[in-house]
């Protein structure tokens, strides 16, 4: 029986009709909104200004999500985790209090993302919490950028467990100097964190007018319906998926140390409004960082469950997504989707995660055919690259993802040269990238034909020739080099992608995960994988 989409009739005195819900809806997601918005205008960098690499987001006061930004997905289905890690290990958060927190093993996802968190009270009791996760250019580590190619999670940079960055109103300024003691590029983390501590003070002001305005009983049962309203529309989405065991698998190529290809299988019982989503048989965790924590499998499951019952409901769900407590999910701890320390783990939340996309998909689409799209891009095509800028003398540190092809769909062809799935990104302005750091871009176009053929052609990838203007260690984690992304209901595979440096005029093939050190006119070309085709051509 498909659960009903109305109210309960368990529902207590008081609960808000449907008109005075969708005005709360609103309401709280446009708290979120605003509070990316207050993050992007007060950062200092140009991964956050310009890429828009951060998520915000409302958590009632059992860390349930009310509403999440328009942002990052992996970001935004890790971070009640974070949330949770810190209450348990810093106990209550006072008015005034802001934890920050980015070990990866509780509830994080790499350590550049570093989770701002706070509480917001109506009274002498916690209403919610607000929190802002920010992808920081560097946090140390044994290269620039804090994406290295590393076979521990001490290589990658300073590892932050859950810790008091504000007491009371006022920052802890010996913290704050550790913190930045311990990158390359102090002036901008501080920036960048300050920038957090301003979105959550607009998320804190914003909720605490609409207690006033609208009263405190009205905000907490919105936000207990609200959460109660998107659990309803999960499990009627799940009824529509026809009942059984739908299987599916897909590889990692490596993890930059010889290991691959490296493989992510799960089993989806569908049955009724209920799904168990079991990893068991997936590869057991690597020495390189392609290893995904708790977190990031669990984002991707959301991701995917929230997008499937969309497509099958014709219905937005609210931003938050609501409880998951129709859903099971089983991650075999050790392996490659739920790593355990001292794992390296910064390309899982990048690269992984898009592959556990890509297999939850794969698993689906025999129980849909004609609902699901073929593969898209299936990596986030990481640069990064550090030294010292020779216009300054200053040390930079430069992060980026790279768009590529959206797969094709029974709806119509895929984009070309965007972020898809798990990274919400954007491509950095060239003027941006220019104006900042010591480049110069001397090619920037769509690859021509790498889109897979299709009744639905898959969108193409990009080609970014980055030329440096000074001597620079850079660090690409990149996947799909070897095999595009497959095409779905007859159409075609899409182009792998392919990093290619350039000195002298001269070619030469790098590796998928590489890091090198580059020269005074050397010149980076990413070449990123076209999305698969849908439909026979």
């Amino acid at each position: 029986m498909t659960p009903s989409l109305e109210r309960g009739t368990d529902s207590p005195p008081g609960a808000p009709d449907a008109v005075t819900l969708e005005v709360f809806r609103h309401l709280f997601q446009a708290l979120a909104d605003e509070m990316g918005a207050a993050l992007r205008r007060a950062a200092y960098s140009p991964n956050i200004k310009e890429r828009r690499d951060y998520s915000c987001a409302l958590f009632d006061d059992a860390v349930r999500p009310v509403a999440m930004g328009d942002h990052m997905p992996v970001h935004l289905g890790a971070m009640p985790m974070s949330v949770q890690a810190a209450l348990e290990e810093l106990g209550p958060l006072a008015e005034g209090d802001v934890a920050i927190v980015n070990d990866p093993f509780r509830g994080g996802t790499h350590l550049p993302d570093i989770t701002a968190i706070r509480a917001v009270y109506a009274g002498d009791d916690v209403l919610g919490y607000v929190a802002a996760r920010a992808h920081h250019s560097d946090v140390g580590g044994i290269a620039p950028g804090s994406m290295p190619l590393a076979r521990e999670i001490v290589q990658e940079g300073l590892r932050i467990p859950p810790v008091r960055l504000v007491s009371a109103g006022t920052v802890r300024d010996d913290l704050r100097r550790l913190i930045l003691a311990n990158v390359r590029t102090p002036d901008e983390r501080a920036g960048d964190l300050d920038a957090q501590l301003a979105a959550l003070h607009t998320g804190h002001r914003r909720l605490s007018d609409m207690v006033r305005g609208r009263g405190e009983a009205s905000v907490r049962a919105a936000m207990r319906d609200l959460i109660a309203y998107a659990d309803r529309l999960l499990e009627a989405g799940l009824t529509r998926i026809p009942d059984g065991r739908w299987e599916g698998s897909d590889t990692l190529e490596d993890d930059g140390f010889g290991s691959g290809p490296i493989e992510i299988r799960v089993a989806i019982d569908i049955e009724g409004a209920t799904a168990r989503v079991d990893f068991t048989g997936s590869a057991a965790q690597v020495p390189g960082g392609v290893n995904a924590v708790a977190a990031i499998t669990s984002s991707a499951t959301r991701y995917v469950l929230r997008s499937v019952t969309e497509r099958l409901l014709g219905i937005d769900m609210p931003a938050g997504g609501g409880s998951l407590r129709s859903v099971e999910l089983v991650m075999p701890e050790g392996s490659i989707v739920n790593a355990r320390p001292p794992a390296s783990v910064a390309a899982g939340n990048v690269e992984t995660s898009q592959r556990i996309t890509d297999v939850l998909f794969r698993a689906l689409t025999p129980a849909l055919p004609d609902l699901l799209p073929a593969l898209s891009q299936g990596t986030m095509n990481n640069t990064t690259v550090g030294g010292v800028d020779p216009r300054t003398g200053e040390p930079f540190a430069y992060y980026e993802t790279v768009g590529g092809g959206q797969g094709g769909g029974p709806d119509g062809p895929g984009l070309s040269g965007v972020h898809v799935h798990m990274s919400n990104s954007l491509n950095t302005p060239i003027e941006a990238l220019e104006h900042a750091y010591p480049f110069r871009i001397t090619r920037y176009e769509l690859r021509a034909g790498s889109g897979g053929a299709g009744r639905h052609p898959g969108g193409e990838g990009l080609r970014r020739d980055l030329q440096l203007l000074g001597d620079a260690r850079v660090t690409l984690l990149t996947e799909r080099r070897t095999t595009g992304p497959s095409g779905a209901a007859g159409g075609h595979d899409g182009a792998p992608g392919a990093n290619v440096l350039i000195r002298h005029g001269v070619e030469k093939s790098l590796e998928g995960k590489v890091t090198f050190e580059a020269r005074a006119g050397d010149v980076v070309s990413l070449r990123t994988p076209g999305g698969g085709g849908w439909g026979t051509p």
